[in-house]
């Protein structure tokens, strides 16, 4: 046995070890079949309803937990593959800037994501599940007191039971100390024993009340409560799974728009890694026509007019580059800019100034307008990535 405490006293010990010896006694009858036990289903049906609430509560609290930990790591996972293409993204690509800040946009996104299921979803069930040890220890008492109204009813219908018979086992000792005991000391004797088993009795019948009314008082809380608190996870579960639906429905609506923009970034940046390469080809191919051309002068001007008129001509106009095709509208924000309707069909002319083209920026006319008038003071900026070549 443990020593005496600060504020715990020697009697207050031997009381509680009094009542565990009871306790224990009283279980060990009624397993043996030899005292009846208080039994009431509904409330025993009230507490698996609990337990199986509590259970599943803890369950729920722990996947979202985890869960939580899950939108964490896929953060980190998207944090570090953004990183990793802004390191290798070389800065004169289609969309370098726009990137960056797509990227900054996403890891604000997980960021707030995150919070914000940590802060409903997950605090919702953390809140909900401290009110169970509480019950849960209240359960337990509940059922000690019930075995302590058990075993005070038990020993006051035995002291009931045997009230006669002390009495007759009190009768016979008297009539012996009539003849030991002077006659004035007789009644004396009789009525202090008579008086020890009143005594007794009044006292189990005092403890009999007080385990009642304690016993009572744990269980018509608990009868109360326990119904209202199995309703009661219904709407704790709505409230954690809407919020988590509209939690989720709200991020993955947004990261799709950056995962769009991520899409058209890099479809515009293969368009121009494609221009810069018929680009190249277009310049060859220009170099080696201008050398055809030369050797073909050379050879018309000794050659019958007729041949000369009858030569073959390209698909483009002379001094025209290469012709593409708008595939987005773009609207003019200055007046040296080319208003575009997706289709339209541009025929792209060089700089007069090499150094005036800005990086991503095309000169040209648009073709219906060329093949009306043959005149080229039509002729505007617009950017290459709105138009793929033709």
């Amino acid at each position: 046995m443990a020593e005496p405490g600060k504020g715990v006293t020697a009697g207050k010990l031997a009381i509680n070890v009094q009542k565990r010896l009871t306790r224990a006694q009283e279980k060990v009858l009624q397993k043996l079949g030899k005292a009846d036990e208080t039994r009431d289903t509904v409330f025993e049906e009230m507490v698996a309803n609990f337990n199986k609430q509590m259970t599943e509560g803890t369950k729920l609290q722990k996947d979202l937990k985890s869960y939580l930990v899950a939108v964490k790591t896929m953060h980190e996972a998207s944090r570090r593959l953004q990183d990793c293409l802004a390191d290798m993204y070389e800065p004169e690509w289609f969309g370098k800037e726009e990137m960056d800040a797509m990227a900054e946009d996403s890891d604000t996104l997980w960021l707030d994501y995150h919070q914000s299921l940590a802060d409903k979803s997950v605090a919702c069930m953390d809140t909900y599940l401290t009110q169970f040890p509480d019950i849960k220890a209240r359960i337990a008492k509940r059922d000690r007191k019930m075995v302590d109204f058990d075993s005070a009813r038990h020993h006051f219908s035995s002291l009931q039971k045997g009230k006669k018979k002390d009495e007759a086992k009190i009768a016979k000792p008297a009539a012996l100390l009539e003849m030991a005991a002077p006659s004035w000391a007789q009644g004396l004797i009789s009525a202090h024993q008579v008086a020890q088993t009143n005594l007794s009795f009044n006292q189990a019948e005092e403890e009999l009340g007080r385990a009642q009314r304690i016993f009572e008082e744990l269980n018509v809380e608990l009868q109360d409560e326990l119904p209202s608190l199995w309703d009661n996870r219904v709407g704790v579960y709505v409230n954690t799974f809407q919020s988590l639906a509209g939690n989720q429905e709200k991020f993955h609506r947004e990261m799709g728009k950056l995962s769009q923009n991520l899409n058209d970034i890099m479809t515009k940046l293969e368009e121009q890694r494609q221009f810069k390469k018929d680009g190249t080809a277009a310049e060859k191919t220009g170099d080696d026509a201008k050398s055809e051309e030369a050797n073909h002068s050379e050879s018309a001007s000794s050659a019958p007019k007729s041949a000369v008129t009858n030569g073959s001509e390209g698909d483009l106009p002379p001094g025209f580059v290469c012709k593409v095709k708008a595939i987005h509208d773009y609207a003019a924000t200055d007046g040296d800019e080319l208003e575009l309707k997706m289709g339209d069909a541009v025929l792209v002319l060089a700089f007069d100034n090499p150094d005036e083209q800005d990086d991503g920026w095309l000169l040209g006319v648009k073709e219906s307008h060329w093949v009306q008038s043959k005149d080229i003071s039509a002729k505007g900026v617009f950017p290459e990535n709105f138009t793929q070549k033709v």
